[in-house]
């Protein structure tokens, strides 16, 4: 139980530090989408916990900040609230989808390949 708690509390910490990166890295010009999400797993990961639910919170924690990252950098011109954002999600670009759905699964893969699999939690 400690390492889960331990684990989401780095998670939350890792996407953190990742949503400042990006914002950074996005004023030099460049375009890091994948990092806020894959640094919720990574950052998870430090910590080897037995439950899955430990993966898929990180993993929508992923999607989830990958998607805030995108519309606070970018809202859409006609409408820059999050409920549009979310309503026209499918109209991002091809390679934005494709980061934000790559730090979702950085997000969840990592915490998800150190668990621990010796024993009842």
């Amino acid at each position: 139980m400690k390492n889960n708690v331990l684990a989401l509390v780095a998670a939350v910490v890792g996407g953190v530090v990742g949503y400042l990166a990006f914002r950074w890295i996005a004023r030099q010009g460049f375009y890091a989408l994948v990092l806020p999400g894959a640094l919720v797993g990574i950052a998870a990961g430090m910590f080897k916990s037995r439950s899955i639910a430990v993966c898929v919170v990180c993993g929508v924690a992923a999607l989830g900040l990958g998607l805030f990252s995108e519309w606070q950098f970018a809202p859409f011109a006609k409408d820059d609230g999050l409920g549009y954002f979310l309503a026209h999600v499918h109209q991002l670009r091809p390679l934005t989808l494709l980061m934000i759905a790559l730090g979702a699964a950085i997000g969840f893969g990592v915490p998800f390949r150190h668990r621990n699999d010796e024993g009842p939690e």
